[in-house]
Parts: structure tokens; C-alpha cells; sequence
């Protein structure tokens, strides 16, 4: 059996569309999930997630799909806070789409991926998707604090792979929204044995000042509106994470999937009046149809 590849998910509300998913969507409509190499990688008022509503950049990809399924389509369901520090949580639909281009287009619900180089298990890509912000309607924690307008997100990354060991990194900017730079380095690790696919990544998560301020900062108008104290957010390593999947292939087109994982927010991000817990866990289970 070929390896499974870890894909998609920070909150799960109104999650960027981008780095299982925050807010991990895809433009125009549901995005597809990379079927290439493997990669692991919001309140009070309750909003069904959808393709565009996904936090890639806090969660990673949190399904998976054989290497060799080119299309695939399931549901799934997942369970996380409302946004980025809440201690509210949610459960809401997961979609599961995921689509491979040739050997080195993919496209999913965090963005477009185009591998540039590759060679000896060493890989360099560009991704463009888009940040989808943060509603003020999200969370009776967020009032007073506006939205977050979202935004588009170039960037890039790099992984060498091998064996079943792989390090990653990638860095991202957000056009208009936060327009802010975050950073990832992780590690992956996988396990095959008979019809199953096991993963675990770590990961650490760096952003600037206007991403940790936008998110985590609390300004003058902010504290009249909201009643929190002022607060500002400066660059630096915002949060840990720690995940896991595993899926089951049933057959030639049926697998199921599930993940789980942790986040530790950290440095000022921890620190925000904003964040009502700086543990931010996450489930999700699914199942997939390849054609």
C-alpha cells in the first residue's frame, strides 16, 4: 500500500483559508486537498465550517488520502474551539476534498501548491490561498473587537524527506487582513502496517507583529468596546502543536481517517486578555470516497 499522505487543521468557525487545520479556504468555491507527498503540517455563535472556513495554519492538514488517490471527496466532523485562545468549543462539518495535478500541482482547501524542485527527497513549492479572518460574531468573547478582514497569502516552503521521516518549513504573507508573515518548522513521522497509516507531526509557529497584534493585540478602541484592558502583541514564536492521524483503508475507494492533536500557545499570544485558555485541543474523524 502506498503512504498515506497527511493533509488538513487554530478554531473552526471562520478559519484562514491557508498554513489540519485559525482560519485554516479555497478561492471560489471548495478548494482540493494535495494528494502528493505526505504532510500532516472560530465563537460563541455556532457557524457550520466549510471548505472556506478552515485553519490550515494552526491545525495542518488534518485528513488523509492513499498517495495514488488523485480525486477525493468525503465528510467528516471536527471538534475545536471557536477561535485562537477560546476555551468554548464546537463541533461542525468537516468537508474532505482533495485533488492531485500531474506530479507537481495540488490544489485543497488551504490553497494552491506548485513544486518548483525536487530531488532526492528534497522539495521546494510556492503556495498562494487566502487568510479568511476572524468575525466578531464568532464568540461572545470577541465582542467589541471587530472583524478581521481576510486576506490573500503567498509563500513558500521547503521539505527533504526521508525514509519515513520528514522536516518541513514554510513561511506565508498575508496581503490585506492581518497583512502579517508567519513561519512553521516541524517534523513528521509515518507508520504503515497492513490496511493502516499512522502519522505524528511537531510543529512550532513564528509570527511578526502585525499578525500577533491583529489576533492577539488589544487596541484603544478594542478595550472601550470590549472592556479588556489594552494589550499589545509582539512578534515572536505564537504557539506549539502537536498532532496525530491515522487512517483506515477499506478499500480500492473507501478509507477513513481521524486526527487529533494539541496546540500550547505561547509568548505574548498566551499572555493576550483575548485568550481564554492557552491549550487549544482539536478531534476529527471522516471518511473519504476516491474516484
Amino acid at each position: 500500500m502506498n503512504r498515506l499522505f497527511t493533509s488538513t487543521i487554530s478554531a473552526f468557525k471562520r478559519v484562514q483559508f491557508r498554513n489540519f487545520a485559525s482560519r485554516a479556504a479555497c478561492a471560489g468555491g471548495l478548494a482540493l486537498t494535495a494528494i502528493s507527498s505526505p504532510t500532516m503540517g472560530a465563537d460563541g455563535a455556532t457557524n457550520a465550517t466549510t471548505a472556506q472556513e478552515f485553519d490550515d495554519g494552526r491545525y495542518g492538514q488534518v485528513h488523509q488520502a492513499p498517495r495514488n488517490w488523485k480525486l477525493m471527496v468525503g465528510v467528516g466532523a471536527i471538534y475545536a474551539p471557536e477561535y485562537e485562545g477560546s476555551d468554548k468549543f464546537d463541533v461542525n462539518p468537516l468537508p474532505i476534498i482533495s485533488a492531485k495535478f500531474g506530479d507537481r500541482v495540488s490544489v485543497d482547501i488551504t490553497g494552491v501548491t506548485i513544486d518548483v524542485f525536487q530531488h532526492d527527497g528534497f522539495k521546494l513549492g510556492l503556495k498562494g490561498g487566502y487568510e479568511i479572518g476572524r468575525k466578531e460574531e464568532d464568540s461572545r468573547y470577541l465582542r467589541g473587537f471587530g472583524d478581521v478582514d481576510p486576506g490573500g497569502i503567498v509563500g513558500g516552503l521547503v521539505s527533504y524527506e526521508q525514509g519515513p521521516f520528514q522536516v518541513y518549513a514554510n513561511l506565508e504573507k498575508t496581503i490585506g487582513g492581518s497583512n502579517g508573515l508567519t513561519g512553521t518548522l516541524g517534523g513528521r513521522a509515518f507508520y504503515e502496517y497492513d490496511r493502516f497509516v499512522f502519522s505524528a507531526d511537531v510543529s512550532a509557529t513564528w509570527a511578526d507583529n502585525n499578525h500577533m497584534q491583529t489576533y492577539f493585540g488589544v487596541s484603544s478602541v478594542q478595550s472601550a468596546g470590549s472592556g479588556r484592558s489594552e494589550y499589545e502583541a509582539n512578534a515572536g514564536f505564537k504557539r506549539v502543536d502537536v498532532k496525530a492521524t491515522a487512517t483506515y483503508v477499506l478499500n480500492e475507494n473507501w478509507a477513513i481517517t481521524g486526527a487529533t492533536g494539541l496546540g500550547l500557545l505561547m509568548g505574548d499570544a498566551r499572555n493576550s486578555p483575548i485568550v481564554m485558555d492557552d491549550v487549544q485541543p482539536f478531534s476529527m474523524v471522516g471518511v473519504a470516497y476516491q474516484f
